[in-house]
């Protein structure tokens, strides 16, 4: 995974333009106001997300139309995919425990997914 792809997201306003340009493309303006801050300081962060591949662009006239790349998302979510088997992991040995503590009566109710049913 790119290193890269983390430094452009780790800035706030560009997780912002990011998450902004989820609902789909916009124009360096749009973005501009929607986040209230100042036309060239949007395309200075527009700038880096198209350098890091996050974002891409596409001249229309006199506009500039950018929106979100998949392809380093998906890097992303793949490389976090390799965490969650670990968290499973926990989360199931955690679980074990609380029932334990519940059968020797020194925990708060559990319940039981079987009861549920």
């Amino acid at each position: 995974m790119n290193a890269t792809t983390w430094s452009a997201l780790a800035e706030p306003n560009r997780l912002q333009i990011v998450e902004l340009l989820r609902d789909g493309p916009k124009t360096v303006g749009e973005i501009a106001d929607r986040l209230q801050m100042r036309q060239p300081q949007a395309s200075k962060h527009l700038k880096v997300l198209n350098e890091a591949g996050i974002v891409e662009v596409r001249p229309e006239a006199n506009r500039r139309i950018y929106r979100l790349r998949l392809e380093p998302l998906q890097e992303i979510d793949e490389w976090l995919d390799s965490f969650r088997g670990l968290w499973e992991e926990r989360f199931d040995r955690l679980s074990d425990y609380l029932k334990h503590l519940h059968k020797e009566g020194k925990g708060l109710p559990f319940p039981n997914k079987e009861e549920e049913s």
